[in-house]
């Protein structure tokens, strides 16, 4: 925007001493084709309260929707004490404490936030969180091949394909090859994996839930991967881990994982927050930063930042990763989220959301027409093969203030509607969601 003064003796005055004759001389540099040919059209102005009650209005405006789309970005409740820490001034201003053990409540609330993802997951060490998901699952991709030294990386068909996306641009070019697994009723082939595996295995990933919402059957796989000198990567939806076993108790040796899920909202998609953790023996390869507790010279408890091996830090060559800064704030939301909640809170998040997801899915299989696409065990998200293409459903009830669903076919994963369903939604809205699809003929 440029601002043009009122007064034509002091716009002649500002031109003189920017050393130009005319505002047409100011703007010669700009082609003739891409100005103004006329001046805008913008409304008369208005005071504060005014501009406030017609920005109501619009926003009156806006559909409220009951949303049953998942696929990685979930609707879950977000306490409103959440938002009343994070809109603190010495929370929301903060950025990377470059002088660290000045910034004691930053890394206080860092280490809380690596303590509650380690015993989430069943982890020995948390870094101090990541940009989203995606790059976090790619991330550890790197971090599989840089600790083993190999170049193959196993990953089922079922894993979600935008991170599927990240991992291939992360690894472009580098000499890493991704290995797909054949993938049966929905759930990766366990047959598949033992012929895939060999010598030059870095690490098989499995996303659990995965992309379809269905558990996968982890039992023996760490053991069959370590066999061959390789890495168990386990991409996790962190709600689930309320009422699944963690992954560190089947032998995983880096989790990742979205933590929107926990605390924060939707954000019409973003900013999220990666979760990365491993077993301890990895913690010199993880990417990222890592905030410690110890003790000053006077004995008193003390917050550090023990590694971060990154190429601000150290040279660029010998850097565990190129991302520079990690979603405090995201992960502050998430540490918030948690304690708020507590161990039977979240535990009931999880568990509504499970029930809730099943009943929708019983409902919504009696309809003439639909069907499950699967018949394994699933957490909050199912698949549904539909009498009509998805992206009809999807279109005709988003008018209706009903968001149905992801369209599997538009991501290339097959027809049909994936649902998800979490602790919001009520007994009435799925009645009524169930009533619309049943319009489908």
């Amino acid at each position: 925007m440029v601002y043009i003064p009122n007064s034509e003796e002091t716009r002649q005055a500002m031109l003189r001493e920017i050393g130009v004759a005319s505002f047409e001389e100011l703007i010669r540099y700009i082609p003739r084709e891409l100005r103004l040919k006329e001046p805008l059209r913008l409304p008369p102005a208005l005071s504060e309260y005014e501009a406030f009650q017609h920005l109501s209005e619009l926003a009156g405006e806006n559909l409220q929707a009951v949303i049953f789309a998942g696929a990685g970005a979930y609707d879950h409740y977000v306490p409103a004490a959440v938002d009343h820490v994070l809109l603190r001034s010495e929370f929301y201003t903060a950025y990377t404490p470059y002088q660290p053990e000045v910034s004691q409540g930053t890394l206080q609330a860092i280490y809380e936030y690596q303590s509650l993802i380690c015993r989430l997951t069943g982890m020995e060490v948390a870094n101090a969180s990541m940009y989203d998901g995606g790059s976090a699952l790619a991330e550890s991709v790197l971090m599989a091949v840089h600790v083993t030294r190999k170049h193959r990386i196993l990953i089922p068909a079922n894993v979600h394909p935008y991170y599927r996306s990240i991992i291939e641009t992360y690894i472009r070019d580098q000499e890493v090859e991704l290995v797909p697994l054949d993938v049966a009723d929905g759930r990766f082939s366990l047959p598949s994996l033992a012929e895939a595996l060999d010598g030059d295995t870095a690490a098989v990933l499995v996303q659990h839930p995965n992309f379809y919402g269905l558990l996968e059957d982890l039992e023996g796989v760490a053991e069959q991967v370590h066999a061959v000198g390789g890495l168990l990567i386990v991409f996790v939806d962190p709600v689930s881990l309320a009422i699944l076993e963690p992954p560190g108790s089947y032998g995983a040796d880096i989790v990742v994982g979205e933590g929107q899920a926990v605390g924060n909202a939707l954000n019409f998609g973003g900013p999220y927050l990666g979760i990365f953790a491993s077993r301890m023996a990895l913690i010199r390869k993880m990417p990222g930063r890592i905030v410690g507790m110890s003790h000053d010279l006077d004995g008193r408890r003390a917050f550090v930042t023990t590694l971060q091996t990154r190429e601000q830090h150290i040279r660029r060559e010998k850097a565990t990763s190129n991302i520079c800064t990690n979603s405090q704030l995201c992960a502050l939301a998430t540490t918030v989220y948690l304690s708020l909640m507590g161990e039977s809170g979240f535990r009931q998040v999880a568990l509504q959301s499970l029930q809730n997801s099943h009943y929708l899915a019983e409902r919504i299989a009696q309809l003439p027409g639909y069907r499950l696409k699967f018949s394994g065990p699933f957490f909050k998200e199912f698949a549904v093969e539909t009498p009509v293409p998805a992206q009809t459903i999807i279109h005709r009830l988003a008018q209706k203030g009903i968001l149905a669903g992801v369209d599997l076919d538009a991501l290339g994963m097959g027809r049909g509607l994936l649902i998800a369903v979490t602790e919001k939604r009520t007994r009435r809205e799925m009645d009524r969601f169930v009533q619309e699809l049943s319009k489908f003929k």
